[in-house]
Parts: structure tokens; sequence; C-alpha cells
């Protein structure tokens, strides 16, 4: 999960609060905040928040990075993605954005595919179309010669393969060369309303683990030499987070009865929809279709189906 904000809740003393999102951190901190720029807009019925974090100190008051992040609130995910579905082009354009013109790009999944709320990643790069292997007569002879080329990589984790993240990613990045790594991955929310219903996308790379304190080597351009944009959708809240959120504890006796009561024997509980195997299966079919038609834009979305 991407590198995540950790902050204190007004009139909370000692309670950390996790949250992927910066959205929520510039909400928290918003007033303190002058080297941030802020610009709201609909389309399609969806609101799309930008904020762009101008400076270091800006972006140490919310725990991000200095870059653009762009939030998109979505209405209910739907299992019904239709060819006509208005939101797709949508988040496509805010992802191409971010994105060199030309050139080969890498699409990364990450997390767990064994875990449900961490299966976002893997399930979102097996429905990218990878495209890098197509060349010469053969991409002419089928048509295929207008596809940018794109590659796939899902690394697992690293209790799966005992290499780390971050070291995988890079040693195929040295490898391939791509312009730009586009890396997926679900996120950590401060709220429940936004589980399921909020994407972030940024040009400030990613942390895996972090959204639920499990820190790794980072995926930014500065780490791997190339542009990296993070796409995401909240799938949990960290449990200390959401009962602080709820509680709002005034002194440090009873912020810390609250920590050990929600991490009993200093483990850390996440909360998740009980419908989560419903919600990433549409989350992917969203991120995979809108990721896709951002890397192939003089394609249509019909096509792009048949394709897949």
């Amino acid at each position: 999960m991407p590198d995540n904000s950790i902050y204190k809740l007004k009139g909370c003393v000692s309670v950390e609060l996790r949250t992927d999102l910066a959205i929520e951190a510039h909400e928290e901190h918003g007033e303190e905040l002058r080297d941030v720029k802020y610009s709201s807009e609909q389309k399609q019925g969806l609101v799309i928040e930008r904020l762009f974090v101008k400076t270091k100190r800006a972006g140490q008051l919310m725990g991000k990075a200095p870059g653009h992040y762009v939030t998109i609130t979505l209405p209910p995910l739907t299992d019904n993605i239709r060819d006509t579905d208005e939101r797709l082009p949508v988040i496509a354009h805010e992802i191409r954005r971010l994105l060199p013109v030309n050139g080969m790009v890498m699409v990364v999944g990450l997390g767990n595919e064994n875990i449900t709320p961490d299966a976002l990643g893997p399930k979102v790069a097996q429905k990218v179309l990878a495209t890098r292997h197509i060349t010469g007569e053969v991409a002419r002879a089928t048509g295929l010669d207008v596809l940018r080329a794109v590659s796939v990589f899902e690394p697992g984790v690293t209790g799966q393969t005992g290499i780390e993240t971050g070291e995988l990613v890079l040693s195929v990045v040295k490898r391939i060369r791509p312009t730009a790594v586009v890396v997926v991955d679900a996120l950590a929310s401060r709220k429940l309303e936004r589980l399921g219903c909020t994407l972030q996308i940024s040009d400030t790379g990613i942390a895996p683990g972090a959204g639920v304190g499990n820190h790794r080597t980072k995926l930014t351009e500065e780490t791997l030499g190339v542009p990296v944009v993070a796409v995401g959708i909240p799938t949990v809240v960290d449990a200390l987070t959401l009962v602080s959120d709820l509680v709002s504890p005034e002194d440090e006796k009873s912020a810390k009865d609250l920590e050990e009561k929600v991490t009993p024997k200093g483990r850390t509980m996440v909360v998740t929809p009980k419908e989560i195997d419903l919600l990433i299966e549409r989350a992917a079919n969203l991120l995979s279709l809108s990721i896709n038609l951002s890397l192939h834009e003089n394609v249509s979305t019909s096509d792009l189906l048949s394709l897949l």
C-alpha cells in the first residue's frame, strides 16, 4: 500500500491515524497548508479533486511526498462495466496525463492475491493487456501495431518470495527499461464511507504495505529511475484509526487505554467490508479497463475487450 499519512486527530493526544489518501490528510491539515494547491471539478457525475503538494514542508505536514494527487469519488462500484460506461474515459484521462506520451510502460500489480482485501493489484494486472512482445510483421499483420508497448508484472509479496518487492521491480525495470511504471495497489482509508468508492492517482510513487504499518522499499522515480504513477482504491481501515476517529479521546490516558483495547498485545487489526470479494472484483474490472484505455488511446473500449 502507498506511502501513508500518520497524524493525530484533533483532540487526540497520542493515537496515530493511518491513511493512504492525500485528500484525507489535506482535510485534516488544510488550514495549515500554504504550499498545497487544491481544485475540484465534476465530470460525467464523478467528483475529481486535485492536490499539488509544492514543497517538502507541506509534504511533511501531510505525510506525503511533493507531487500531484488526484482523488476521484465514484458511485457505488458495479459489476456491469459496459462499453458505454462514462466513468472509464474520465479515469483513463487522469492516468494518461501523468504518463509520458510515448514509450513502453510497465504495469505492476502489488499485493497478495490470497488475502482478499490485498488482492486488488494482482487482479488488475491479470486483466491488463500485455503487448510488448507483439512487434514487427506480427503486429502489422494482426492490426495490433496501433497498440502501445506494455509489460505486466506481478511480484507477489516478500512472504511468498523472500525477496523485497522493490528489489524485484527494480531488477525488471533495469532489464526492460520502460519509460514509466504504473503501480496498482489496495489502499487504506481513514473513513469507512470511502472504501470501494474512492480512487487515488498520483505521480509520487508508492511504499508497499505502508497503509497498514508494514513499510517496504519505496517504488518512486528516485528509486527506479523512471516516472512512477500509483493507482489504488481503499479496501481497509486501520481499526485504531477508525475507533479513534469515532471516539476522539481527549487525554493521554484515554488514548492509551483505547490503543490497548483495539490493538491487544500490539496486534494491528484492520476493518474491511463484508462484501469485500465483490468489491475487489468490481474495482479490478474498473481499474484494468481504465488503465488499458489510458495506455491505448486510439483503441476503443469494445476493441480492447475483444483482445482480453
